[in-house]
Formats: C-alpha cells, structure tokens, sequence
C-alpha cells in the first residue's frame, strides 16, 4: 500500500516539478505547515487510541468519531480566522484566501468514517490498501489534470481537496460503521489522548519546525525547493519504515504480555529497519548531485545540498522508530512524548539562540545535528522500559548495517571523484556500485559473524520462500 501511494506520490511529484515552478511548491507548503500546525494541536489521537484497546467498544468509536469532528471544526475556524496572520509571518498576502480554501480540507477529514480504523486494528491491509490507494490515486489525476491546464498552485490545492471528498464518501462504502455524536467514552479515550497529543505535536514541530523558519526566513521558492527536498530525502527511509510499522504497532500490541516476543519482534523489525533504511538513505545523499538535475529538472538543482543533509538526517530514524512504537504499547505515551520534545527543544536553543539569523542550508545543518544528539537519548529511554534489550543487541542489530553502508559510500565517493560521465550514466552506475558494494559487504560481514539469527537470515529465508512459490 505504502510503496503504491508513494510511487503515485513520485510520479506526481516528478509532473508537477516541470508543470510548475518553486514558488508554486513553496505557496502550498507555507500553507500545508500551518494547517498541519492547527491540525496537530488539536489532534487527540483517537485513531491510536482505538488500536490499543483491545476492548473497544461501539461507543468508543462514536466517541473517537465526535472527538476529532468537533476537533477538526474547531480547527477550520482557526485557521480561516488566522489566515492573515500566517500571511503576515510568510511575507505573501497570497497565502490568505489559499489556506481559507484548504481548512476545508481539515473540516472534511473530520468527517470520515471512523470504522476504517478497523482495517489496521484487525489487521485486514487488503482493505487498507484499496482505501488509501483509492484516495491517493483520484488526487493524483486531478491534481496533474489541474496542473496542466493551470499552471498555478491552485492546482495542488484543488486535488488535495478531492482527495479529502472523496475519502469521505469512500470510508462510508467500504464500511458499515455510521457513526454518531457521542460522547460516553470521553474519559477513557482521552486518559490516553492527552499524552498522545503531547507526542503528536512534538512529532509535528520535530518534523516541521525547521520548514516553518525556512519559511519565515527565506523566500517562496526557497521553501518550495526545501519542501520538496525534505520529501524526497525522507522517502528511502519512511517508505520502506512506514509499511512495516503500520503491521507492528498492532503484532507490538498483541505480544505486549509476553517480555519475550516483544524483546524478539523488536529487535527483528529494527534489525530489517536498518538493513535497508540506512543504505537507502546514505545512497541517496551520495548521487543527489545527479538525481535531482535528472528527475526534476536543473531548475531545483539549488536542492541538491538540503537533499544530501536532510537525508542522512533520516538515516536516524531507522535506528529509533521501532523504539516509539514499543513505548506506545507499553502505555509510556508521556515518556515517548517527553522524548520528543527533548529534541525540539534542542533544535530550537540552536536555531533560536545559538544561530538566531540561520537560513536554509544551516537550518537542514541544526536539524541533522540535533536528531543524531537524540539518538543516545532514545536508547536508554527504551532499554529503560524494555530491560530486555541489552546494549549489546541494540549494536548487533545496527554495526553490520552501518559497516557495511560506510563501505559503500567510500566506493561511491571514489567513484565520482575518478570518473568524468554524463550526469544519468554517472548516476546508474553510482546506483549499480552502491548496490552490489553493499550487498556483498552485509553478506561477507554475516558470514564472518557466524550467520547469527536476525535481519540477514530473515530476509534471506524469505527470499527462499517467495523463490520456491514462483
């Protein structure tokens, strides 16, 4: 599902970056930040809190229904009546009527049926797929159709509405649930919404705060090509992350009793996490330079650097994502959440009073620096709520990986710097050389170790079995 919404998100994006020009992108983003800010303060989590009762009942889900619709009202309001505040902060008047027009958007999420949690909950992803790839795709159509004929940023607001519309009318017919005002679970809901709300906001400054000042700082098309940057480098990482923390955090839920499998499924996901995330990541930053001219055009070859710094600063994510979800199952929400906030707050001291007048290319700087200062802190934080993972597993689980991508990023280098080619065969062949220096090096290290149990034998019989099936 999640490979399908981002190769449509890809291929967009690839359209409009030659349909459109950085000022575009940078309108929308200015506008999207401030809609995610509104959204995000007032999120109570409810989807979340759904999945981790296992005992929810049908009016915990009316309840989580009129919870985020009154949420979401409140949020439209909001964000029409500060409109020009935000414009003002942006330095473009033009940023007014656009976010009027978007906290509809908002509105209408609030609006969809709340039963399609179910589809994680119980984990059916088959029914997940068809609702969010159904979405996904119909805001793509309309969004490049739009593009075309108006060559405007409006044409990004107006699939991101048809998006919203139509997901409301989908969530109704794939399924039965028609939820209704209610407010009987109020308390139990929000016993663990409060917390989730704490962490969702810090997640949202963590990820969007450095975007907020490039915005505040720097021009329009200087945040667009940020913005899209910061999409990019996170693709590697949060696209292959994403579909497997979306099947974990309900396993996670399940083996929340049992110390032991939670210990095993942990340390595998993270181990997976690793094995291609941090290669990923890395070999991104390592070819941006032909990338980018190649795929979206010389016109946001200015990109290139924040693409480069932005995407080793996902390589960390990797190591720390898995560690999030257990601290959710485990019910230290608040601790998860305090977490976060550590690392805003560190990003902020630097951005705010270390380096108060930083611009683009030293705030994607500050943001990598500060998510590696967060890593330690989040090891301790789980191995302190889950003693069972020792030190030595968390290292295990990371040094192959790690070894092995530093081999093959020396390769890259030497490549580039020793031979003279055309930009796309320059990047095919950083591509091949990454490829195949990284997966002899992960395999020989393996070998070398004793082929223990874990990631590499993980894949490796999974491979078999899909090979045996074909």
């Amino acid at each position: 599902m999640r490979w399908a919404d981002r190769l449509i998100g890809f291929i967009s994006t690839l359209i409009l970056a030659r349909l459109l020009v950085p000022d575009d992108f940078g309108i929308v983003a200015m506008c999207s930040l401030v809609i995610g800010l509104v959204d995000v303060l007032l999120d109570l989590g409810v989807g979340i809190a759904l999945i981790q009762n296992r005992g929810a009942t049908i009016l915990h889900y009316h309840t989580a229904w009129t919870l985020r619709l009154g949420q979401t009202t409140v949020g439209m309001m909001v964000v029409i009546i500060g409109a020009p505040l935000a414009a003002k902060y942006f330095g473009d008047p033009r940023l007014t009527i656009v976010l009027q027009v978007m906290s509809i958007g908002l509105f209408m999420a609030g609006l969809e049926n709340i039963g399609v949690v179910d589809f994680q909950k119980k984990m059916r992803f088959g029914m997940d797929f068809k609702f969010a790839f159904s979405k996904r795709i119909v805001g793509f159509a309309i969004t490049v159709v739009a593009a075309w004929l108006l060559r405007s940023y409006w044409a990004l607001v107006a699939g991101a509405l048809a998006s919203r519309v139509f997901g409301v009318v989908l969530s109704y017919l794939m399924h039965p649930m028609r939820p209704r005002l209610c407010l009987a679970k109020f308390r139990e809901i929000f016993a663990v919404s409060q917390w989730m709300l704490a962490r969702s906001t810090g997640l949202y400054l963590d990820a969007s705060l450095h975007r907020i000042l490039v915005g505040g700082r720097d021009s329009a098309a200087v945040l667009g090509g940020y913005t899209l940057a910061n999409d990019v480098s996170a693709m590697p990482a949060t696209e292959l992350l994403a579909p497997l923390n979306r099947v974990l955090f309900p396993a996670f839920v399940r083996a929340s009793h049992d110390r032991r499998e939670l210990r095993r499924l942990y340390l595998l996901a993270q181990g997976l996490q690793t094995l291609v995330a941090i290669p990923a990541s890395v070999g991104l930053a390592m070819v941006a330079r032909e990338a980018v001219p190649i795929l979206l055009g010389e016109k946001w070859t200015f990109a290139v650097p924040f693409v480069q710094l932005l995407a080793l600063a996902s390589v960390v994510q990797a190591i720390t994502t898995s560690g999030g979800y257990v601290l959710i199952t485990l019910a230290r929400v608040r601790q998860a959440a305090m977490l976060i906030w550590v690392q805003v707050a560190l990003f902020a001291a630097l951005a705010f009073i270390a380096i108060p007048t930083a611009h683009a290319l030293e705030l994607a700087q500050l943001r990598l620096l500060t998510v590696v200062g967060g890593l330690s802190l989040a090891i301790g934080l789980l191995r302190r709520v889950l003693p069972e993972v020792s030190l030595m597993d968390v290292i295990r689980t990371i040094a192959r990986p790690l070894l092995a991508t530093a081999a093959m990023a020396a390769a890259l280098y030497a490549v580039g710097n020793t031979l003279a080619l055309p930009l796309a065969g320059m990047l095919i062949l950083k591509i091949g050389v990454g490829l195949l220096v990284y997966s002899l090096s992960i395999l020989l290290m393996w070998r070398v170790s004793g082929k223990p149990d874990g990631a590499e034998s993980y894949v490796l019989a999974a491979s078999m079995r899909v090979l045996r099936r074909a």
